[in-house]
């Protein structure tokens, strides 16, 4: 109890320890007050009747699973978030390690209301996925053409999860696969003619997803098969099915019908972000002490491919805090990319300034961005 007390007396590790109790918080709200319809239907809806998009995982449930329970999406989801949170402590550890110094860091990254918190208030959806493979891409050994080849093969299952993974979270993936890759070595044109094909391949298996992914049934037929593997007809309502029949073209209607009222919430979400302020000045920072300036201008022309994709997304459909937040998992990301690059030193946030601990409080107080509208 003393060594506790002792540790919590610094005020870093303190914001550390609020962000763990909001996440369990956030947790047993969700388990206990939230009825997950769409979340539970995308572990129903598979190929059954034949390829359909958000159907992939589904499809690999159907396969040992007969009748999927409720308490699936929670026991998933947890088990996608902890092993995320795993993931990123071990990244974190390769790329800054563990110490005092480094405190300030990792209590910004760890208790950003965008990244983990966030991935609670959104259990059961898909975007926690795109940030799973992010990470492992940060983690596997980038030696070898198998390394690219291997991403690709993640982006292409992130598709299938979802189409919009496709610029949610395959840009950062590019970039952090450039990054990784391309950046730390003499490029032959095999390794060039390969990165193009595989960016093609997932092109490809975008655009299957997107225009000759509805479900090839009628609704009712859809619905009477799904009986079969739903554990209450409470959870199989038409007009949440019908995202398995929806266009594009509909999403976009309905997008900018509401965008004026969306748009007055973009000020409480650039004020989200600006409360990261001393994470981003060391992010400006890294980026600056990058040794070769064509990895500084590739680097930024990546991020802002991603935020451009981003843009198109918001476009196209509306949730919007859902949105912002992948982009800022997105940008946490590709930042260990950039300390992997060779640089000179850069010191981290100085834990004692206390207009870092101000913003470092006001992060932690946070507890969430939410899913379509703000908290």
């Amino acid at each position: 109890m003393n060594a506790l007390a002792l540790a919590l007396k610094n005020p870093w590790r303190r914001m550390i320890a609020v962000d763990a109790a909001i996440m369990v918080a956030l947790f047993l709200y969700k388990v206990l007050y939230h009825k997950p319809v769409l979340e539970y239907l995308h572990l129903v809806v598979d190929y059954h009747f034949g390829f359909a998009k958000r159907a992939f995982i589904g499809a690999l449930l159907s396969a040992v699973l007969p009748v999927v329970p409720v308490w699936l999406v929670y026991a998933l989801g947890a088990a996608i978030w902890l092993l995320a949170l795993l993931l990123f402590l071990k990244l974190f550890a390769r790329t800054f390690g563990f110490a005092e110094a480094t405190a300030p860091l990792f209590a910004f990254m760890f208790g950003s209301p965008f990244f983990l918190k966030n991935f609670l208030q959104t259990i059961g959806y898909f975007d926690i996925y795109g940030c799973v493979w992010l990470l492992v891409a940060l983690l596997l050994p980038a030696r070898s053409l198998a390394y690219p080849a291997l991403g690709a093969v993640g982006g292409a299952a992130l598709i299938l999860i979802h189409p919009v993974h496709m610029l949610l979270y395959v840009p950062a993936l590019c970039v952090i696969i450039a990054m990784r890759f391309y950046f730390m070595r003499s490029v032959a044109p095999l390794e060039i003619a390969s990165g193009l094909l595989l960016a093609a391949s997932l092109a490809a298996v975008f655009l299957l997803c997107a225009f000759h992914g509805e479900m090839p049934v009628p609704l009712d037929q859809l619905a009477a098969y799904l009986r079969g593997r739903i554990a209450s007809d409470s959870y199989l309502r038409p007009e949440v099915l019908d995202i398995w029949y929806r266009p594009i073209s509909d999403d976009i209607a309905r997008t900018w019908s509401i965008l004026p009222e969306n748009m007055a919430r973009l000020p409480i979400f650039l004020g989200l972000i600006a409360l990261h302020w001393p994470l981003l000045r060391y992010f400006r920072e890294l980026i600056t002490a990058l040794a070769n300036v064509w990895h500084r201008r590739l680097t930024l022309l990546g991020m802002a491919g991603v935020t451009v994709g981003y843009i198109i997304i918001g476009a196209v459909v509306f949730d919007y805090s859902r949105w912002f937040s992948s982009w800022a998992t997105c940008m946490l990301l590709i930042l260990h990319a950039v300390k992997m690059l060779p640089a000179r030193h850069v010191a981290p946030l100085p834990a004692d300034d206390r207009r870092n601990r101000v913003f470092g409080w006001l992060v932690t107080a946070v507890p969430r961005i939410g899913i379509s509208k703000p908290f």
